[in-house]
């Protein structure tokens, strides 16, 4: 069997986005509690999520959006990993969402702040993956508004990052 070099490339993307929605998974979590969601878009679903990101450039006046919009339709697959907001139940004592306890940060409609650390250490764990394959990625906060309007992880997501990731001579991620 003859394997060409786009097709080789074309799997070893998807083969590295199923490991880094595996290392987002298995990363370290507060209080071992896991709200994370990933998922995995390619072709036409991917080049969707693009042309959302160019309308939301014109809405919200960023026109870093159309940017990386170019940028993810250059990748050959997109990961997106999203955090849901759950409190941690450790109140009067934490504070670090800036409210005085759980209840009150859940009231105010806030975030807690161990869901963006959550978030963090998963996005981490799964950008290591790609690196440690080789594989070009960039972690996009624009990527991941888009897709949370389109509501591709579901309506419990409250933080979500995009990461386009390519295989190619240079990275399209790098001369922005």
């Amino acid at each position: 069997m003859l394997i060409q070099e786009k097709q080789a490339e074309k799997d070893a993307v998807i083969q590295t986005a199923k490991a880094m929605c595996q290392a987002a998974r298995t990363a370290p979590k507060a209080k071992g509690m896991d709200y994370v969601h990933t998922a995995i878009l390619t072709g036409e679903e991917k080049d969707k999520l693009a042309d959302e990101m160019d309308r939301l450039a014109d809405v919200f006046h960023y026109q870093f959006f159309h940017r990386d919009a170019d940028n993810l339709r250059t990748a050959q697959a997109v990961v997106l990993i999203g955090q849901e907001n759950a409190v941690h139940g450790l109140n009067e004592g934490c504070q670090f969402c800036g409210f005085q306890n759980c209840k009150a940060c859940l009231e105010a409609g806030a975030n807690c702040a161990y869901t963006a650390m959550d978030l963090g250490i998963a996005i981490g764990s799964a950008v290591s993956v790609a690196t440690d394959a080789r594989v070009d990625n960039r972690v996009m906060f624009s990527v991941g508004r888009a897709a949370m309007e389109m509501k591709l992880l579901g309506d419990r997501v409250c933080q979500m990052v995009g990461i386009p990731l390519s295989v190619s001579g240079k990275s399209p991620f790098f001369d922005r």
